[in-house]
């Protein structure tokens, strides 16, 4: 599959809708890579996902480049950095320095930003140093607690009115593509066709441009909270548990590992130990 390119992301907006899905290694980066993924995010949700962090708050520059450094080893698909809290907030000098290494270090396509007009500034400073931005609009995680928690955003005027106020700045700004979280249907749908970027929904309802979930709610591999937006394809966690358990109990029943899965030698071993029982 031809990986995309900014302006082919761009030419898609109001076609062929895109898909994007998380990845935080090499081993499922492969998996998406060859389900033809267009896009795979490397999202800070990595804190809940694997690193067991209660939000992405906790979530370090470091370890989203441990990430995406191992994602990017496993494909050669459309890879977008997530910048996690605190990288892009505190000046422009900082931000372009932490977006920075996701391309330097971590050899990603592009990186994402949570926020509005406020982040407008650092937005249009990546851009004019070559360095391509998604933007995030709705429920923003990493600022979920100012928002009332995980809650559906945009569901008044005002707010709906805000919402697209922001997706107006970001493309103003220069993003290539924004995401929008927890937000009504028809709300998506009027900034959606009042946007000339390519929006991408994650429970936003169907008129978006392309669609992202994360990888590990999708297969049911992550039970400890899952949205009601979130689409299980398969339920692997209790597949999961089995073949753990069945693993255990054979490994203490001696039934593990059989002939089949053991290596034969030809020697006689009993030949190997000496008369006094030294090996």
């Amino acid at each position: 599959m031809k990986k995309l390119t900014i302006p082919d992301i761009i030419k898609r907006k109001g076609g062929e809708k895109l898909t994007m899905l998380t990845a935080y290694d090499a081993s499922f980066a492969r998996l998406l890579d060859s389900a033809g993924v267009d896009m795979i995010l490397v999202g800070d949700s990595l804190g809940n996902v694997l690193l067991g962090y209660e939000s992405t708050v906790p979530v370090t520059m470091d370890e989203m480049i441990h990430h995406a450094s191992a994602v990017r080893r496993g494909t050669s698909a459309f890879v977008v950095g997530d910048m996690p809290f605190l990288s892009y907030q505190v000046s422009v000098q900082d931000t372009i320095k932490n977006a920075g290494r996701f391309f330097k270090e971590a050899g990603c396509d592009a990186v994402k930003l949570e926020g509005g007009p406020e982040i407008c500034e650092a937005v249009r400073a990546l851009v004019a140093a070559g360095m391509p931005v998604m933007g995030h609009i709705g429920l923003t995680p990493q600022t979920a607690s100012s928002l009332g928690g995980y809650k559906v955003q945009g569901k008044d005027a005002k707010s709906a009115q805000k919402l697209l106020a922001d997706a107006r700045a970001l493309a103003e700004a220069g993003v290539f593509a924004i995401v929008m979280e927890c937000i009504p249907d028809k709300l998506a749908k009027v900034i959606t066709e009042n946007v000339a970027v390519p929006t991408i929904g994650i429970g936003a309802g169907v008129f978006c441009d392309g669609q992202v979930l994360v990888t590990h709610d999708l297969l049911g591999m992550f039970d400890k909270f899952v949205p009601s937006f979130v689409k299980g394809y398969v339920n692997l966690s209790p597949q999961i548990k089995d073949a753990i358990a069945a693993f255990s109990q054979e490994v203490k029943s001696g039934s593990f590992p059989d002939e089949k899965h053991s290596f034969t030698i030809q020697v006689d071993v009993d030949q190997l130990v000496t008369d006094d029982g030294d090996a």
